[in-house]
């Protein structure tokens, strides 16, 4: 087993049988900070959450088996620089890009905060340090896929964004928004990464309100702590600078409320106990 590399969550080792194995930790990121605290049974959560999408899922994926409580074993293949992105509701980066007049919503949709789209939109961005929003004519140009790539990917992204909302609201939930991943296996286009709450927004339908604020069962809660306490745009200040931002410390009773919303999570969608 060879060690390949350390991502903002998972390690990934490459193995004799040409497989690669992902190791899923605690650590947290957000705004593309790492942060020094962890988040108890996060990896372990982000692992079976993997394993239930992939399975649940009728789509050819590079999952091949569970080998721990915070691993799995995968497929090799060629990643698409693309991360494809699938919005059903009026929220996070999309709020602000369209009052700057940088996309559009689909006809009918109302711009009020958490307000559902007419219809989920494809809204991929590029796989870097910061990821930036692209078009199919931007893709394109850059070189990220092709036009009949881009057509696929838009197509299936939001097939799987449909399958996962009609799950979710069978166990109370609403999935906001969705980011996914796809490589090659040759020439077929195939789901990869991993599916967690760190790749969706997850919204409790007891407590879902237009025009505010969502509870949150993923990632956001810290995005949002973040947002409020000003961090955020002193990440952004620090950036401009040329500098690397520090991040605060974590508080306590927020690493307690994320791990069992995560845990809270997974165990309504499985009816399995952590």
């Amino acid at each position: 087993m060879k060690f390949l590399a350390s991502g903002k969550v998972k390690d990934i080792y490459d193995l004799e049988d040409g497989n690669l194995l992902f190791l899923f930790s605690d650590r947290v990121s957000a705004y593309d900070v790492k942060f020094k605290e962890e988040i108890p049974k996060k990896g372990e959560v982000l692992c079976k959450f993997a394993e239930f999408w992939f399975k649940e899922l009728d789509v050819p994926n590079h999952f091949v088996r569970t080998e721990s409580k915070t691993g799995i074993i995968v497929k090799k293949m060629k990643m698409l620089p693309i991360e494809c992105v699938v919005r059903g509701y009026f929220y996070g980066s999309l709020v602000g890009r369209w009052k700057k007049g940088k996309v559009s919503l689909p006809e009918g949709s109302e711009p009020k905060i958490a307000a559902k789209l007419t219809k989920p939109i494809f809204d991929p961005t590029t796989k870097s340090t910061h990821d930036l929003p692209v078009d199919k004519k931007k893709a394109i140009e850059m070189g990220l896929v092709t036009s009949e790539d881009f057509d696929w990917l838009s197509k299936k992204s939001i097939e799987i964004y449909n399958k996962m909302t009609k799950i979710a609201d069978s166990v109370g939930f609403i999935l906001a928004d969705l980011k996914l991943e796809f490589g090659k296996i040759g020439d077929e286009i195939i789901l990869g990464d991993s599916i967690g709450p760190d790749e969706y927004r997850l919204w409790p339908k007891d407590s879902y309100e237009v025009g505010k604020v969502q509870e949150a069962y993923d990632k956001q809660l810290l995005r949002d702590w973040l947002t409020k306490n000003g961090y955020q745009k002193q990440f952004e200040e620090a950036r401009s600078a040329g500098k690397e931002p520090i991040p605060p410390e974590i508080l306590t009773e927020l690493i307690k409320k994320m791990s069992e919303r995560y845990v809270t999570a997974y165990e309504r969608f499985t009816k399995h106990s952590l």
